[in-house]
């Protein structure tokens, strides 16, 4: 099964190419960007971690990846369209958002160790009964490029198709997105804030402050939202050509674009986001236990009142939210 898992990507990122490359629209746009992404990963990030053994790169090779996309919308796209520039813009300020922070603490300072989400990663490995550490830093890598491939280029690849005004539609998902690119930001520096203070004090405390007050990983939220908006930018291009291409290519599009919110919300949440993350916070500060305990994981919320003392019927009893019980393992 855990053989299964692992090709499992490659086989739906291979059907959903070859359903992009039927079309006439957007073939052009889909093999040049293989091509881009596959070059952007392996100088950014398959070379790296072959040298010096951290899948950490692979945070320099997809948010300019993403870079890349927005670029290729800009090319291949209608400049008078503003719908297409819209989405131009928002692949560009979400990947050099995250790209300027690897450029600057990954590679001008020299990453000195793994990050603690790739260092989970290596449980995984172990417990899935990979041994091959060389081999399954590549192939995690390649996931991430395949996803910047296919899936995650499909509103680019739409946008670029685009031509007109905004709908109603449209400008509801450009302020949503705005809204949640505001929301990460801000998250990003509330926990910045707090962690100088609390660096200051010489205490390993939780952020509980602002958004961190509602939800254990707002930032993630807000990220996911984005890909969301992204989703509903294109949708009106996926409607004004339905039956004007083959059946099949457009099913296999309209769910990509469904597997874009799926598959965002299992990385930010399982894959290199929550669960990781929590592994290792559990273990350096004493008070995230209550954290967990009192604040929603992913999706924001009122907190609960903090739980009795243990061998209490409020303590033993079950638990309202599934994102606050102990992850599996």
């Amino acid at each position: 099964m855990a053989v299964v898992r692992r090709i499992a990507p490659f086989a739906i990122y291979a059907v959903l190419f070859a359903g992009l490359v039927t079309q006439s629209g957007p073939a052009r746009f889909a093999v040049v960007n293989l091509a881009v992404q596959l070059v952007v990963f392996g100088v950014g990030a398959c070379l790296p971690a072959h040298r010096t053994g951290f899948m950490s790169y692979v945070d320099v090779a997809w948010p300019w990846g993403l870079v890349a996309l927005g670029v290729q919308v800009l090319v291949f796209g209608d400049a008078r369209s503003p719908a297409t520039m819209a989405t131009a813009v928002i692949y560009l300020l979400m990947g050099l958002r995250m790209g300027a922070w690897s450029l600057r603490f990954m590679v001008l300072t020299r990453l000195p160790v793994e990050l603690p989400r790739y260092r989970y990663q290596r449980r995984r490995w172990e417990r899935d009964g990979f041994r091959g550490e060389r081999l399954s830093l590549q192939v995690e890598i390649l996931v991430q490029c395949g996803a910047n491939a296919t899936v995650l280029a499909i509103p680019a690849l739409l946008a670029a198709e685009r031509s007109g005004t905004f709908d109603a539609l449209s400008v509801t998902a450009a302020a949503l997105w705005a809204l949640a690119w505001v929301a990460e930001s801000a998250a990003d520096r509330q926990k910045a804030r707090f962690t100088r203070r609390s660096r200051r004090g010489s205490v390993h405390r939780t952020c509980d402050a602002g958004l961190w007050r509602y939800s254990r990983h707002p930032n993630y939220f807000a990220q996911w939202m984005q890909w969301n908006s992204l989703i509903l930018l294109s949708l009106p291009v996926l409607t004004a050509r339905w039956g004007e291409v083959p059946l099949v290519p457009d099913l296999l599009t309209a769910f990509g674009l469904a597997w874009i919110s799926w598959t965002m919300y299992h990385t930010l949440v399982y894959y290199t986001g929550a669960v990781p993350a929590e592994h290792f916070s559990l273990g350096k500060r004493p008070d995230y236990d209550l954290y967990r305990r009192t604040t929603n994981r992913f999706f924001p919320g009122p907190r609960r009142p903090a739980p009795a003392a243990a061998g209490t019927p409020a303590a033993v009893g079950p638990r309202r939210d599934g994102g606050s019980r102990p992850d599996r393992r």
